[in-house]
């Protein structure tokens, strides 16, 4: 997914890299400070955790290319540990997908075509982590250039209102980004991926 080597860290929570690369340093201006990577058995993990996460990333392909059922079955001891361990307010999942549909997009084209895998992973994702009439969303967007598609589950995000739709997210996702780019002083904009083939699951 990206992140600075030196953010990795040992189960014992010490870090595995002592001092970080310049270029980590330049490029992500003491962020990496904040950032805690964990490389373990993602379902061992989680079960075994006692804190409560406000955002957790899974980037859980195995070497094969894989990204096993048991992380994305509805039915898994991983997905309901992990909505134990979610923030119930404002906890945010993002999962890193490869696209598996049967069409390559052009070098015009922005969306990855969401296939039937992609899709389904979302949908158990969704209904585990918000629940079918919870208050929370989850969209994905594309990363071409990697033939990745990112899902994203966030709780806390209101849907009564009668303008509820693909339009106002983007709006608000945008809105709050433009902050959250400005209150962490982020190195890079996320304006771009929001903008990038955005599908609300």
């Amino acid at each position: 997914m990206g992140f600075p080597a030196c953010s990795l860290k040992t189960q014992s929570a010490d870090k595995a890299v002592s001092k970080p690369e310049t270029i980590d340093e330049i490029m992500w201006k003491g962020i990496h400070e904040r950032i805690y990577l964990y490389e373990a058995d993602a379902e061992e993990f989680i079960v075994n955790s006692t804190n409560i996460y406000d955002m957790i990333f899974v980037d859980a392909y195995d070497g094969d290319d894989i990204f096993p059922h048991k992380l994305w079955h509805p039915d898994s001891t991983f997905l309901k540990a992990l909505s134990n361990r979610l923030h119930p307010k404002h906890g945010t999942v993002v999962v890193n997908l490869h696209s598996d549909s049967d069409t390559v997009p052009s070098s015009l084209e922005q969306i990855l075509p969401m296939g039937k895998y992609v899709s389904q992973v979302s949908r158990a994702y969704k209904d585990v982590l918000v629940g079918k009439e919870g208050s929370g969303l989850a969209f994905t967007v594309a990363v071409p250039w990697v033939c990745n598609t990112s899902l994203v589950v966030c709780r806390g995000f209101d849907k009564d209102s009668e303008y509820f739709d693909r339009d106002f997210v983007i709006n608000t996702l945008i809105s709050k980004s433009l902050e959250l780019e400005h209150v962490m002083d982020l190195p890079f904009s996320c304006l771009e991926y929001i903008k990038r083939g955005f599908i609300l699951v």
